[in-house]
């Protein structure tokens, strides 16, 4: 008679975070204000706040949006906070920088508000290997967070894992 195959991977305490799972829902938008200042180098402050006044910020309605300059004006901070101001009122989020720090900074409101208490003196693993763009910056800021209260980090799978750290006895 053959032996039933156990998988003790499921019958542990061992508990698999996948950050894919908390990937909020929203697209990402890189608003380049470079058209709205003069030949893409100058703010003209009576221009560019009426562009402001005038722009549809509707169309960020549930989207997270990057503020960017591509060429290289000066942009005074206050042009960046007039658009947040108004876009603020539709979008998810708004940061000054790439699409990159957009979901760095995304995921990092994330990880504050993950309850880690449910995660007190259980071993973990951070999985690996996501089909959506989870940022490296994500795996780093969730280690840091759960390391008071986890029992031992590891990243990979089940099957393979990496061991990062166990707390001392």
């Amino acid at each position: 008679m053959a032996e039933e195959i156990v998988n003790r991977v499921t019958q542990s305490q061992l508990v698999v975070i996948d950050l894919e799972d908390y990937y909020p829902i929203g697209k990402r938008i890189n608003l380049d204000i470079k058209d709205w200042l003069y030949e893409g180098l100058v703010l003209r402050e009576k221009d560019f706040r009426q562009l402001v006044a005038s722009h549809d910020w509707s169309q960020y309605q549930d989207q997270y949006v990057a503020l960017t300059c591509s060429t290289d004006a000066i942009v005074p901070i206050w042009a960046y906070m007039l658009i947040t101001l108004e876009v603020s009122k539709y979008a998810k989020k708004t940061i000054i920088g790439n699409l990159e720090t957009l979901e760095s900074s995304i995921f990092q409101d994330v990880i504050n508000k993950l309850d880690v208490d449910l995660y007190k003196d259980k071993p973990i693993i951070i999985k690996g290997c996501a089909d959506k763009p989870v940022p490296q910056n994500a795996y780093v800021l969730l280690s840091e967070r759960l390391k008071p209260v986890a029992r031992s980090i590891m990243y990979g799978e089940a099957c393979s894992s990496v061991p990062l750290f166990k707390r001392k006895k």
